[in-house]
């Protein structure tokens, strides 16, 4: 029984370690949104960046695709020479 406990015990301390180094990482991220701002960059947008960066592209040109169509629908234009 000991020796389960001993096993429990590591699981659970690994998993804290793991849980207080993600809450830094998150505070270092915050912090880089906040420099980006700082210098001028929008962080919304940069979010956006970042989810679209972290799609497979054959995702990506369907989500693009159906957001162009949504806006052609609405009588909108995505062109940049509209």
């Amino acid at each position: 029984m000991a020796f389960a406990r001993e096993i429990l015990r590591s699981f659970i301390e690994r998993i804290e370690n793991l849980e207080a180094q993600k809450k830094d990482v998150g505070e270092d991220i915050k912090e880089v949104y906040s420099e980006a701002k700082g210098s001028g960059f929008d962080s919304k947008i940069l979010r956006a960046v970042i989810k679209l960066r972290k799609m497979p592209p054959d995702e990506r040109q369907e989500q693009d695709a159906l957001v162009e169509m949504y806006l052609e629908a609405l009588g909108e234009t995505t062109s940049m020479t509209a």
